[in-house]
């Protein structure tokens, strides 16, 4: 199974008709895991190779309701990579500063260097998502939330990400897909476990009322800026076994497919120095 066609945002996506426990290419949890270990040892080889040949960059995006597992996704499947090659930037609430700038501004300045694999936890697609849900609160008074102020920040996005690939910059974009019912099952988890309980917010269950229309916003930024060069793909998360598997399948074919020449000494003289 090709798993980066079976998960591929389809072009007249309805992520409400996705099933969130599907596991595709899966037999069971336990193949599944050793599976995804061996993957995450090929992916710190890649990443390796990456930043000694430092010709390129990747950045994974992460998007996801709450509980949906970006932080569990990150330390799955990129915590064996060398901490030197690899940067991780969470976006939360922007701070003054930040919202005294364009939408993408914060979001630029954390791009990871040549020979890095940088991981947005959240990103600039926060304003297609929780920006609109929350337009009457989020926008600046002289700013109109209509279809056409929607469409203008998609294709702005999508030039920006053109950009960057054409910059070298490879794009790998993951909506971490739970239900609702997983949703309420996972805060209920930390409620009780203690060695969770520090995760819980007052937006976590401020948030789950709109569940609606953040689905409505996923649809339309999902088909908007999955493109051929940039796709995105749609990880069913409510088994997170699977989600992290998926997940390093398409990271690790991602960087074989880079292509990279395995790492070389730039001087042979430096082999026949005496020591």
């Amino acid at each position: 199974m090709d798993i980066l066609k079976t998960l591929k945002c389809p072009k007249h996506v309805d992520i409400n008709r996705i099933d969130t426990k599907a596991t595709p290419g899966a037999v069971d949890k336990e193949s599944a895991d050793e599976l995804t270990d061996k993957l995450v040892e090929k992916i710190s080889h890649h990443q390796m190779n990456l930043y000694i040949n430092s010709t390129r960059a990747v950045l994974v995006i992460l998007q996801g309701m709450d509980t949906s597992g970006k932080d569990g996704t990150v330390r799955r499947v990129f915590g064996r990579v060398n901490p030197a090659g690899c940067l991780v930037a969470s976006f939360k609430e922007p701070t003054l500063v930040e919202k005294q700038h364009d939408f993408l501004w914060r979001s630029h300045k954390a791009l990871p260097p040549r020979g890095s694999i940088g991981i947005f936890n959240r990103s600039y697609y926060e304003d297609t998502l929780v920006v609109r849900v929350h337009a009457d609160k989020l926008l600046p008074p002289w700013e109109k939330a209509g279809k056409s102020f929607w469409k203008s920040r998609f294709e702005i996005i999508n030039t920006l990400e053109e950009m960057l690939i054409k910059d070298n910059i490879t794009i790998l974009k993951f909506f971490l897909h739970i239900s609702k019912d997983e949703q309420r099952r996972r805060l209920r988890s930390r409620q009780k476990d203690p060695a969770k309980q520090w995760k819980l917010g007052w937006s976590d269950f401020y948030e789950r009322e709109y569940w609606k229309d953040y689905i409505e916003a996923y649809n339309d930024c999902l088909a908007s800026t999955s493109t051929p060069c940039a796709p995105w793909y749609i990880i069913p998360s409510d088994h997170k076994w699977y989600r992290n598997l998926a997940v390093a399948s398409i990271v690790e074919q991602t960087l074989s497919g880079l292509k990279l020449p395995p790492p070389r000494v730039h001087d042979k003289k430096l082999l026949k120095v005496k020591i």
